[in-house]
């Protein structure tokens, strides 16, 4: 039985539009300006005083880094997720410029509370190493 070809692997086909997550390591992928649905967790957020209401955010997911520019309006849309979220799931237009790639958020959405269930499914639950940290005495 052949297997299926997915959407990205077809000739004549158009870039798969979200839910489909991309990772770090895949978005040398897709095309220009193509939109695309990343997730990660947060491991900087960078609001600079000249940027004019910009702000970066760097997610990290297990194959690399993917940065994330969030326009004054999409902030304010998003603003808790943007603000709160340890896991964010992005959607937007890739944009590459000078072999920097950067995605141009659309959609900010806070998926945190999927890190628990993380913890659940892989078995980790009685694990100490990912117990919750206790004061030192």
């Amino acid at each position: 039985m052949a297997q299926p070809h997915s959407r990205a692997s077809q000739p004549g086909r158009s870039w798969p539009r979200p839910p489909g997550c991309l990772t770090a390591a895949q978005q040398h992928i897709p095309p220009e300006n193509a939109r695309v649905r990343t997730a990660g967790l947060v491991i900087l957020r960078q609001r600079p005083g000249t940027a004019k209401g910009v702000i970066f955010v760097t997610l990290e997911d297990e194959t690399g880094t993917v940065n994330v520019i969030v326009w004054r309006k999409t902030y304010e849309r998003f603003r808790r997720a943007v603000i709160s979220g340890r896991l964010l799931r992005v959607t937007g237009r890739l944009q590459r410029a000078h072999s920097v790639t950067h995605i141009i958020a659309e959609e900010v959405e806070d998926i945190s509370p999927m890190l628990d269930l993380l913890l659940t499914e892989q078995g980790r639950e009685g694990d100490p190493a990912f117990a919750p940290s206790q004061d030192l005495v």
